[in-house]
């Protein structure tokens, strides 16, 4: 058996061409152009790509884009001054602080300071409480965890009484896709570095997510039989092969675990463009919340 691949940068691209379609439909009724403002803090090569990257799509999407890029050794006030700056800004109606931060920034602090109703990337405790909680419903929901479950959806019939495994727990994917899963009903194991016979307990899964990121640590003996695979984490391998030094692998062994699986997102081209899109949707929700 050879596992169907979820074609994460077509489904982003449709869902890219519907927010646009929406955005334009918006402008021409007078309403306001959708507004998303990206701080970046220091000069980490790839969170300018990152940055770049999303202000490229907000363009090609007919939204506003504003760049805000700060020296590494902006002080908390500075930093907090210009989110607080930004959250009066009526032309904005999201804001992005890309992370990580430089050291001796406070990133819980920093994040508290961007205004709930700004919150695109879903990471304000509020938003990230409500998640939590059954009967609550935040304004926003993580880009990549949204990503996520946007393609299990389009690639499997129901995630109800599933058996879904996260295979990591940070809270920026791992924790946020367990409760989304949570929310649709599924069946949801948390794994991490103190899981015992992981192996095993992976093996069990319906819905496997891997966001660990340590390069193809899921090995095809790991996936159950026609379990659908999402593989989150993006790593770098040194390959003298390639003219860069280097290929993009995930933190499954896509070969061997694509002949096991029903389905199954490569690396690149699953899971990241998903992200983007789902920034772009939650920044034209939030100018819909506005009522401007």
């Amino acid at each position: 058996m050879s596992a169907n691949i979820i074609d994460g940068k077509a489904i982003a691209a449709q869902l890219r061409k519907e927010i646009a379609a929406q955005v334009t439909a918006r402008v021409k009724a007078g309403l306001s152009q959708p507004g998303l403002a990206a701080v970046l803090v220091g000069e980490d090569p790839a969170s300018q790509v990152y940055v770049r990257s999303k202000q490229r799509a907000c363009e090609e999407a007919g939204m506003q884009s504003f760049g805000f890029t700060l020296p590494a050794d902006t002080s908390q006030g500075k930093l907090e001054g210009l989110l607080k700056e930004l959250n009066e800004d009526t032309r904005v109606h999201g804001i992005l602080v890309q992370l990580p931060l430089p050291k001796g920034l406070d990133e819980e602090s920093a994040l508290n300071s961007v205004a709930l109703e700004k919150d695109v990337d879903g990471f304000h405790p509020v938003n990230i409480g409500r998640l939590a909680q059954k009967g609550r419903e935040p304004l926003f929901v993580p880009c990549t965890p949204a990503g996520v479950i946007h393609l299990l959806k389009a690639s499997t019939n129901t995630l109800e009484g599933k058996n879904a495994v996260v295979l990591g727990r940070s809270n920026i994917v791992g924790m946020p896709v367990a409760l989304l899963l949570v929310r649709e009903n599924a069946t949801v194991t948390i794994c991490h570095s103190r899981t015992r016979d992981l192996p095993v307990v992976t093996a069990g899964a319906d819905i496997l997510v891997a966001a660990i990121g340590r390069p193809e640590m899921v090995r095809g003996d790991w996936v159950k039989p026609g379990a659908v695979v999402i593989d989150v984490g993006v790593n770098r391998v040194e390959d003298a092969s390639r003219e860069k030094g280097y290929r993009l692998t995930g933190d499954v062994a896509y070969g061997e675990a694509r002949e096991v699986a029903s389905a199954i997102t490569p690396v690149p081209g699953g899971v990241g463009p998903m992200t983007i899109a789902m920034l772009l949707r939650n920044t034209l929700s939030a100018a819909e919340r506005s009522g401007a």
